[in-house]
This record gives C-alpha cells, sequence and structure tokens, in this order.
C-alpha cells in the first residue's frame, strides 16, 4: 500500500449520475453521500472469431427483449463514496482516512479493501492513478458525453441527479 500512499486517484470522463437520498452526511468538497449509477454504452465494432458470435446473438437478445443497448451499474454506498472522493484532489492517504471514518470496522482493513476497489475501478477504465494532483485537464464530472460515442438519453423515471458539486466539471474543453 505504500506505492499508493500519495498516489491521486481522478475519475475518467465516463458517464455517471446521483440518484436516491442523501445516505452519508459529510462535510467534503464533491460529496453528496447520495449513491452513484455509471452508465456504459455497449460496443460491438471491431471484433472477430467466437466474441463477433456472441455479439450477434448478443444484439438479437437486445432486439427481442427491446433491452437497453447502455449497461447501468449501481455502486453501493461505500463505492459511491469512493467513487466522490476520486475526484483528483485527494491522495489515496486521504481517501482511506474519510473512508475509515465514515465505515470503521466495515471497512477494516481499510488501506486493502480501498486498493482493491480502485484497482478494479482503474482495470475497467474508470480510473486513473496520478502521481500529482489532477489538473482539470478532462471533465470528471456527471452526465458526461464523450462526443465520438454518444450514449442515448437518460430515462426521466431514473430521476438520475446531473448537479455538479465542488470542482466537478462535466463538459470537455
Amino acid at each position: 500500500m505504500s506505492e499508493l500512499k500519495n498516489i491521486y486517484p481522478t475519475r475518467t470522463p465516463v458517464w455517471w449520475a446521483r440518484r436516491g437520498f442523501v445516505e452519508l452526511n459529510r462535510n467534503e468538497p464533491g460529496v453528496t453521500g447520495r449513491l452513484i449509477v455509471i452508465r456504459i454504452w455497449k460496443e460491438s465494432k471491431n471484433v472477430k472469431g467466437f466474441a463477433r458470435i456472441f455479439n450477434l446473438l448478443e444484439n438479437l437478445m437486445f432486439k427481442i427483449t427491446k433491452g437497453p443497448k447502455d449497461l447501468r451499474r449501481n455502486l453501493d454506498d461505500m463505492n459511491s463514496l469512493l467513487w466522490e472522493l476520486c475526484d483528483g484532489s485527494r491522495t489515496f492517504e486521504e481517501i482511506c482516512k474519510v473512508m475509515d471514518e465514515v465505515f470503521q470496522e466495515h471497512i477494516s482493513p481499510v488501506e486493502e479493501r480501498t486498493a482493491i476497489a480502485l484497482r478494479q475501478f482503474e482495470s475497467l477504465g474508470f480510473l486513473l492513478m496520478l502521481k500529482e494532483k489532477f489538473d482539470g485537464s478532462w471533465p470528471t464530472g456527471p452526465g458526461i458525453i464523450d462526443p465520438k460515442k454518444p450514449l442515448p438519453d437518460v430515462e426521466k423515471k431514473l430521476e438520475l441527479d446531473l448537479t455538479l458539486h465542488g470542482n466537478e466539471n462535466s463538459e470537455w474543453k
């Protein structure tokens, strides 16, 4: 864990939003204490072999069931707080301190469990581990639309909140 001590976990430009009621009351910039939903566009271009057959079957099932082409991942309370804390302004050590204060024995050992969760976000491409504080060169806020891969509009009935908090930014420069 010592290699992560002074690393700044930072969200990449992925579409996410807040939902539900305030679960945690924290006086931290950019932290609302609400649950997080991440949306991912299901890509199926340029695949070969068995993966191509699977994608064709999957696309057929989407058409038959009229399922969404985007995937929604609802984060639990611990991962939601972790997500909000990873805005590039806090070190791993500072994030662990907040996580420990909030979840106490439920997240023990805090450094190991936080590192595992960060590595999972990183492996999915949702997070980068920066050696320096994030300079704001890409958007990290909610509702980010990638101009190259736009997502369809979100359904109103989901009641997702795209309000910016703290130093969040959802626009490409």
